[in-house]
């Protein structure tokens, strides 16, 4: 393994999972034990990265932030009998880890409830193991990549569950958000659901007290054990917020902004002013021109869990962590999650204008006036009957379509995505087969529209983060998200969507729960900064670069990527918005198979099936 960031296996209470110990692909893993003696919890971490209570023949380890004190972990581990009973520790655990028990003789793993932290099981011969990480696992049983999840993330770059919680190794296979993985002593594993989103019933001013407890308690408790506190200080409400709590219990924290920008985007007035407000912090800022440029090379990456999303600015986020470094960051704050916590698509309308017509068509005149939508096509769009299940299937029909014209209403399950112009008819054929599974799978994550579409968006970020959040780990610089707390997010799914979401006010739950305690300047706003254009000149820098690189690709030997037609797209006069999407997940994805080969040389290039 090449990773940097902690992970964990996690063995049965049982012979056949003793035996697995020597094939946890670490040199002298730590290693944690069950009652019985056997090995439970094998890997690499820091000493803060896992904290353990033991009761009798019961066993908790929580993996990751979490302040829970030991004392109070012991007492609620003491009321274990079986595996099970660790719902109501899950229900109540603070801030965002893995939850390990064991408990006579019977094994539970879970992450969190944003994907943030994710489970995996596989199977070693007749024993079935868990973990932290899809490609350890992969590693301990020669398993291949799922090549199917390829050519459809290749092509139509869908970040939605459950394509995106899929595990990206065969035979390797992820756990949800909403469930745990149980290990038998007999050597089997069941998915055993335990959490159900709260009914989104609660008005604005009785939820956001709570959203405002459980955010500021979240960030009181993130503090360094070792160097000085920082946090990204954009401008926008979700960081700026961040800055402020932070600012309560560390009012001498490092900001950290970037100050490149566009006409289109006034983060940097924003991120101006709140600074003065913070007259004892120190700000970094890290000027534009001075980091690397966006889709800039070198491309690499060595994370072999899944594609890397962000590859248009891996560089320089990568410069900025290192300057964090330099200035003794012992943990770092960022606001990822707010977007999808606090902010939504109209696509809540479907479920609102029936459940309250009259809100209901109070918030869609505003929708459809900002948007000109026609009555035609938005009256059609709210009448639509269709199903989770047929928006995957009618995402399959239209593969190849068009992209509907500016002004049609966002009304349905999710925001429409076409093929890459570069995709084979190879990878269209089988996307389109992944998506008819898919299709005939799908239900919907919550009754209410909104709320689904909440818990869709928290569900592909987590994974996302993640990512993020072992960029920092591999720089030695801890990032913590308090936004994708299992207690924040469960707070702000409890209010209403329509209070949740309006047209008027921008993020209105995350300003009502804040107001007093970050500037009302902040609270306030009505924008949100765009880098489009900027993103769009950096990109064709590099065009050179990046067909350079992809002369050699291993996506195209693999009958996925058209060459020619990638050539074209690229030197086209302007890259849009769906372009570069597109481009930054091909390039992720041959980053992935790259390092991969690197770090693999016995498995076939091909297939990846272990050589013989």
């Amino acid at each position: 393994m090449n990773a940097v960031s902690s992970s964990l296996v996690v063995l049965p209470d049982s012979p056949g999972g003793a035996a697995l110990l020597p094939r946890v692909p670490y040199q002298r893993p730590s290693v944690l034990f069950h009652s019985s003696g056997r090995p439970w919890l094998a890997g690499r971490w820091e000493p803060g990265d896992i904290r353990v209570a033991i009761a009798g023949r019961a066993r908790v380890a929580v993996f990751g932030f979490c302040p829970m004190p030991v004392e109070r972990l012991t007492a609620r581990t003491a009321c274990l009998r079986t595996a099970a009973d660790a719902d109501a520790l899950a229900r109540v655990l603070p801030g965002s880890a893995h939850l390990i028990a064991s408990v006579n003789g019977q094994v539970r793993l879970q992450g969190t409830l944003t994907n943030l932290r994710r489970a995996f099981h596989t199977r070693v011969g007749p024993t079935a193991i868990a973990g932290t990480r899809a490609d350890l696992l992969a590693e301990m049983t020669g398993a291949g990549v799922d090549e199917d999840l390829l050519a459809a993330h290749l092509t139509q770059m869908q970040l939605l569950p459950p394509l995106i919680e899929q595990s990206w190794w065969r035979t390797v296979h992820s756990v949800p958000p909403d469930s745990y993985v149980a290990l038998a002593e007999d050597g089997t594993a069941r998915t055993v659901r335990w959490w159900r989103p709260p009914e989104p019933v609660l008005p604005i001013r009785k939820g956001a007290p709570a959203v405002r407890t459980a955010l500021r308690e979240a960030v009181a408790d993130r503090r360094p054990t070792n160097g000085r506190l920082s946090a990204d200080l954009s401008g926008g409400m979700d960081s700026t917020t961040l800055c402020f709590l932070a600012a309560e219990h560390t009012p001498d924290l490092l900001t950290f902004r970037c100050t490149e920008g566009s006409v289109v985007n006034d983060d940097p007035y924003f991120a101006a002013e709140a600074a003065r407000l913070l007259p004892r912090a120190e700000h970094l800022d890290l000027l534009g021109d001075d980091a690397p440029a966006l889709f800039a090379p070198p491309y690499s990456t060595a994370d072999l869990e899944a594609p890397w999303a962000t590859t248009r600015g891996l560089n320089s986020s990568a410069h900025g962590i290192r300057l964090l470094a330099e200035r003794g960051t012992g943990l770092h704050l960022a606001g990822y999650g707010g977007d999808e916590v606090f902010s939504a698509s109209p696509g809540y309308l479907h479920t609102l204008i029936r459940r309250r017509p009259i809100t209901g068509l109070r918030h869609l005149r505003v929708y459809r006036a900002l948007g000109r939508w026609s009555w035609r096509r938005t009256l059609a769009g709210l009448a639509s009957r269709q199903s989770w299940g047929g928006w995957w299937r009618e995402s399959a029909d239209h593969l190849t379509d068009p992209l509907p014209r500016r002004g049609t209403p966002e009304l349905g399950w999710a925001d429409v995505v076409r093929a890459s112009p570069w995709a084979t008819g190879d990878a269209l054929a089988t996307t389109r087969r992944v998506l008819y599974e898919i299709a005939g799978e799908a239900t919907p994550l919550a009754a209410d529209r909104g709320q689904h579409e909440a818990l869709t968006s928290l569900r592909a970020a987590g994974p996302l983060s993640q990512q993020v959040q072992r960029e920092y780990a591999d720089h030695g610089v801890p990032l913590e998200l308090p936004y994708l707390d299992d207690r924040v997010v469960e707070a702000a799914l409890a209010v209403r969507t329509a209070d949740r979401f309006t047209p008027w006010r921008y993020k209105p739950l995350l300003a009502d729960a804040m107001r007093g305690l970050v500037p009302d300047f902040i609270l306030d706003r009505t924008t949100k900064g765009d880098y489009q254009d900027d993103d769009d000149a950096e990109a064709h820098r590099h065009v050179p670069d990046l067909l350079g690189y992809f002369a050699d690709s291993a996506l195209a030997a693999r009958g996925l990527l058209d060459l020619d037609a990638l050539r074209a797209a690229l030197l086209e006069p302007r890259l849009d918005d769906e372009m570069e999407a597109h481009l930054e997940t091909a390039l992720g994805c041959e980053m992935w198979l790259r390092a991969i080969a690197e770090a693999r040389p016995a498995t076939d290039r091909r297939t990846h099936a272990p050589a013989p």
